[in-house]
This record gives structure tokens, C-alpha cells and sequence, in this order.
């Protein structure tokens, strides 16, 4: 009995609901996840960004299990974050460290207004976003206003006695969810923008002209439609104007452009065998290691992939391997190296012979076995490549 009436009590004043496109929301956050910062000297960053999505999905959770006043709680807080992100990030040298040690011992810390105001006046970038993106900064300010109002209960409206009221609650469910919608957006938004304090890669590779010329960036650029939803071309023109983002973009733009096989090995490890033609004469702006893998898979024919890391790193290419199984261990490819045998090695239905040039070793998949005199050929050919490139192994 006591048990029936302290469910009934607690349940009293929550009426879970549903928002329509949440699994729409899960997918555009991945733009969010997949932004991490490459930046050695902001490496806690890359913490911060996943935390404010984090918070972005548990105000959507909250939100459908009725608790709306801390989903409105968990949208600020994601909001805070990123600004938390960019004061530990933007300030000067001498005082991060000091600030980041306090926010870690949760000693004596800036809040939220503070942290504004110092960066207003001593963080470069932030204050330079300021000066280029005002109305974006205006309507981030408002925006942290209007979720106070549901954190600090300011009017009835934001009582669960009066929002879940049946007469409120009936005529109000669709405006309800909409609103919170709105919010949502718009917090995904700020976050989003914030990132942007720390580097401009994800609008900065959006561009293919830079895309072709950058190194392979930990970080992935933003969805041409997310910036649409949630940015606005506006806003994005503005931060272009910034001097972060006009001069990592006149770095980049003075670099050879990579053709579109040369960065499919770059940036997904994938070496087009048609055309190789098309990959040598820019193997000099490729890493040693796909330069390895390149030379590996022209060397004969019979290789369809490459690993290097004992399998942590692969190369796959336009041809189809025999081994059927998806997975691999690093297990297998420490007995590999370790084998007397270094060719043709059973590897389920296809082989593994391993190379070794200079301190790392290369293991090709190839579905018939080589012989020996094949072994020799290719050894000289990767060597002979790497010789003509300057490249000491």
C-alpha cells in the first residue's frame, strides 16, 4: 500500500513525452563529437566538447521522462561548458594553467559572467570573435537569459503544478515540445560556434580547396546542412573575418593541393591501384608510412592490402581479398613478425608476408602466394622508391 502511494507521488507531476525527431538530434550531434581538437597546447579540450554533448543528449533524455526543468538545467549547463572550454583555452599562458589547476581542485573558480569578462579583455581570440560576430555573441546572451527563467522557477509556467496541470497540460503539449526544440537548436548552436574558438577546422575543411592542402587533421568539418541548422551562413561568414580563421586559412592555401587519390590515402588509407599514375608524383606530400604502403601495393600485383603497427594501421586498396573474417588482432600479426617464415604466411583464406624497413615492420595480405624471387623484387622496389625520395631506412 505505502509503496503504491509513493509511486503515485512521485510520478504525480511528470507526464514523460516524446520529441518527434530525436534520432534526427543524435545524428547532428556527431558533428559536435567528430570536432575534436588537434591542438597540443588545448588537449583538455577535446574533454570539454564531448561533455557538452553529453549534456545536449541528457536534456533531451530528461525532457521525455518529464523532468523539464532539468533538461532546461542540462541545456545551460552544456552552454557553460563550452564557454569553461574557451576561458581555459583563450587566456594568457601564465594564467591558464593557474585556472586550469583551480577548476580541477574545484577551488576558487570564475563563473560564467566573469569568465565572459576576462575573456573580453584578455582573450585574443574570443574578443576578436566578439569585435567580427556580434549578433551571434547578442543572441548567445539572450539565450542564456531566457534558460534561467525555467532554471530559477520565474513564473508559474515553469512550476510543474501549473505546467502539468491537465487543463494546461492537454492544450500545451505540441508548443511545449516545440519550444524545447527551439532551445535545443539553438544551444546546439552556441556549442557548435564555441568550438570554433579553439581552431576553425571544421568550417576551415569544409573547404575543399583546404581539405586538399591540409595534413590529416583529427578533426572532421562540419555537415553543410548542420551549419544551416544550427550556425547560419551569417554567423559563418563573420567568423571567417576572424584572424583565427583568415590566418590558418592563409597558411593552408599556400600549400600544394593534393589530388583526390593522394588524399583518399591520406585521410582514409585507401590506395586506388588504377590510379597509381595519378598517386607518384605527389608521394613527397604523403607520410613515410603511406609511401611504404604505396610502394607495397605497386610492387605486385598480387597485394590487396597492407598493415603496419602489427594491424593497428591498414591499408586497403581496389582489390577484394579472400579472407572473409572482418577482424584482426594484434595478437596475430606479433606472430607474423615472429615467425622464421616472413612469406606466405596462412592468414585464413589469404597470406601474410612481412617486411621490414628500417625500424617498423609492413605485413602485405595477398590472396596467392609470392615466391621468393617475388619477396626480393618487392623489397628492392619499396627500397629503391624510398631511396629516390630521400627517405633513410
Amino acid at each position: 500500500m505505502l509503496k503504491c502511494f509513493l509511486d503515485r507521488r512521485k510520478g504525480q507531476n511528470l507526464y514523460p513525452i516524446e520529441i518527434p525527431n530525436k534520432d534526427k538530434y543524435y545524428d547532428d550531434l556527431l558533428n559536435i563529437e567528430n570536432s575534436w581538437s588537434g591542438r597540443i597546447d588545448a588537449n583538455s579540450c577535446n574533454t570539454f566538447i564531448m561533455e557538452a554533448e553529453q549534456l545536449l543528449i541528457n536534456a533531451m533524455e530528461l525532457f521525455e521522462q518529464g523532468y523539464f526543468d532539468c533538461a532546461y538545467y542540462s541545456l545551460r549547463s552544456a552552454v557553460d561548458v563550452s564557454t569553461t572550454m574557451v576561458f581555459l583555452s583563450d587566456m594568457p599562458e601564465e594564467e591558464r594553467s593557474k585556472y586550469l589547476m583551480d577548476w580541477k581542485s574545484t577551488s576558487d573558480f570564475p563563473m560564467q559572467g566573469q569568465m565572459i569578462k576576462d575573456l573580453m579583455k584578455n582573450g585574443n581570440v574570443f574578443k576578436n570573435m566578439l569585435e567580427k560576430m556580434p549578433s551571434f555573441f547578442a543572441e548567445a546572451k539572450q539565450l542564456s537569459a531566457e534558460l534561467n527563467k525555467y532554471v530559477h522557477k520565474q513564473g508559474f509556467q515553469h512550476f510543474y503544478i501549473s505546467r502539468n496541470h491537465p487543463i494546461n497540460q492537454k492544450k500545451s503539449r505540441d508548443s511545449f515540445i516545440k519550444k524545447f526544440e527551439e532551445y535545443l537548436c539553438r544551444c546546439i548552436g552556441v556549442v557548435a560556434v564555441m568550438r570554433l574558438a579553439i581552431d576553425p577546422f571544421p568550417i576551415l575543411l569544409m573547404d575543399e580547396e583546404i581539405l586538399y592542402r591540409c595534413f590529416n587533421s583529427v578533426t572532421d568539418a562540419y555537415g553543410e546542412d548542420f551549419v544551416n541548422k544550427y550556425i547560419g551562413q551569417e554567423t559563418i561568414n563573420e567568423y571567417k573575418h576572424t584572424d583565427l580563421y583568415s590566418g590558418t586559412y592563409d597558411i593552408f592555401i599556400g600549400e600544394e593541393k593534393k589530388n583526390e587519390t593522394v588524399f583518399n590515402v591520406m585521410k582514409y588509407q585507401y590506395i586506388d591501384t588504377t590510379k597509381l599514375n595519378e598517386i607518384y608524383p605527389q608521394l613527397h606530400l604523403l607520410h613515410k608510412d603511406h609511401i611504404i604502403a604505396v610502394l607495397l601495393v605497386a610492387a605486385n600485383e598480387k597485394v590487396v592490402k597492407v598493415y603496419c603497427y602489427r594491424g593497428a594501421s591498414m591499408y586497403f586498396t581496389d582489390k577484394k581479398s579472400k579472407r572473409e573474417k572482418m577482424s584482426w588482432s594484434g595478437v596475430d600479426f606479433l606472430k607474423f613478425q615472429e615467425s622464421q617464415n616472413s612469406i606466405n604466411q596462412p592468414y585464413d583464406e589469404a597470406y601474410i608476408s612481412v617486411f621490414n624497413f628500417g625500424n617498423e615492420t609492413y605485413y602485405i595480405e595477398h590472396n596467392e602466394t609470392i615466391t621468393c624471387d617475388e619477396a626480393g623484387s618487392i623489397l628492392g622496389f619499396v627500397a629503391g622508391g624510398l631511396a629516390k625520395m630521400g627517405i633513410e631506412i
